[in-house]
């Protein structure tokens, strides 16, 4: 009996086809490219030395209306979505003050250059922590947390990369060498042979 109600329930879920995959992976492209936006404003920043300041700006805006999109068809009533727009412009205006205070020339003299990166980073990941959670959106709120979590991951990479290039070059020494000993077995083998063949 339980088989027979595990098969009929297995029967009514609708099974994953690649159109449902792809339109979750449509649904969650906007969290995933303002990630990759904010690590690569991080790493740039890191290589040139220059903070960002238009950048991060950008990025702390763009983050705000993709929280007003995406909570925008679950807010019901125009005072709702007026509330919706108040709200998020205020603590977005809020999170920007905060990224600018950073930048005054009398702080950037505290802070190395790599660091303000950082910091901006920090700034915004907490952000937009803040806002998933006022939102009761946990797309939102783990789109913060991936960007705090990125922040020490970040200093870990920059500080350990002198090993993972060690680590790579060990590889590929490997690799080239696993290569040669694969090329060289055909040529043996059919020395082998033409030896046998003449004798």
């Amino acid at each position: 009996m339980s088989e027979i109600d595990a098969h009929q329930s297995n029967a009514h879920e609708p099974p994953v086809t690649p159109s449902t995959m792809a339109h979750v992976l449509w649904q969650q492209l906007p969290y995933i490219v303002a990630l990759l936006l904010a690590i690569a404003g991080v790493a740039y920043t890191n290589v040139s030395h220059q903070p960002l300041v238009g950048y991060w700006e950008f990025l702390a805006l763009a983050i705000g209306v993709v929280c007003v999109v995406t909570k925008w068809p679950e807010t019901e009533g125009r005072e709702g979505k007026i509330r919706l727009i108040w709200t998020q412009a205020l603590h977005w205006i809020a999170v920007l003050v905060t990224m600018n205070i950073m930048l005054v020339s009398g702080v950037q003299q505290l802070l190395p250059m790599p660091a303000t990166g950082l910091v901006l980073l920090t700034l915004l990941a907490l952000g937009t922590f803040l806002a998933g959670v006022s939102l009761l959106s946990l797309q939102i709120a783990f789109l913060g947390l991936a960007m705090g979590a990125a922040v020490p991951a970040i200093s870990w990479l920059k500080q350990s990369i002198f090993f993972f290039l060690l680590g790579a070059v060990l590889l590929i020494g490997l690799a080239i060498s696993f290569w040669l000993r694969q090329d060289r077995r055909p040529r043996a083998r059919s020395t082998e042979t033409k030896h046998q063949e003449e004798a």
